[in-house]
């Protein structure tokens, strides 16, 4: 018997979401494009990018952190207390800073630290991934920027990033360890990530 993924598996699995609806017809329209179509694998897949964006609810990276925060998370590019304070509370600066001069990026001052900072359901960061993007679905990079902002582009470049990494495999076998480490780069979340999942998969079997 086919298995099939409702709004009602939806709703159970990312509850208080006031897009439900919307949520749902991306998902099941795109999720099969990229044989994202087993109990498994959209347990998996709805597991983490849950995490990924709280529910469903940031699509895009939020980067408007204070001095400390700096210190500790960026400590190779906010050194000391006086430069942190000088770009705290300032997103935009703050993402030239830490994103300039890697991942396909210009350096500080072209900004494009900012402008290609993390966008969709598994936040797609850096101009290389987002012109891979791009190129995938045959469209100007700049389209892509605000695609990744709607409910189909954030869903899609997630589905991209699953493919582009083979992820289905680690979903088939339930590794989320795995899975989190390919997505995350490391074990950040793991626990919720882990929860997330043990909760859809009960209830996509149900």
């Amino acid at each position: 018997m086919a298995f099939t993924f409702t709004e009602a598996h939806l709703a159970k699995i990312i509850p208080g979401n006031s897009y439900i609806s919307e949520w749902y017809d991306a998902l099941s329209a795109i999720l099969p494009e990229y044989d994202i179509n087993t109990p498994e694998r959209v347990a998996a897949f709805l597991a983490q990018t849950a995490h990924e964006s709280g529910n469903y609810t940031a699509l895009k990276e939020n980067l408007n952190y204070k001095a400390a925060t700096l210190l500790k998370v960026f400590p190779k590019y906010f050194p000391n207390a006086a430069l942190a304070e000088s770009y705290a509370g300032k997103p935009e600066k703050i993402a030239s800073k830490v994103y300039g001069s890697r991942m396909g990026n210009g350096d500080e001052s072209t900004g494009e630290g900012f402008k290609f900072c993390g966008r969709g359901l598994i936040q797609l960061t850096g101009k290389d991934n987002y012109t891979r993007f791009a190129e995938s679905l045959e469209m100007d990079i700049n389209e892509t920027i605000e695609y990744l902002e709607t409910f189909e582009g954030a869903v899609q470049s997630a589905c991209w990033f699953w493919e582009t990494n083979n992820l289905n495999q680690w979903a088939d076998k339930g590794d989320i360890v795995t899975l989190t480490k390919r997505i995350n780069g490391g074990t950040i979340g793991l626990e919720d990530r882990k929860h997330h999942y043990q909760n859809a998969i009960k209830v996509l079997s149900a």
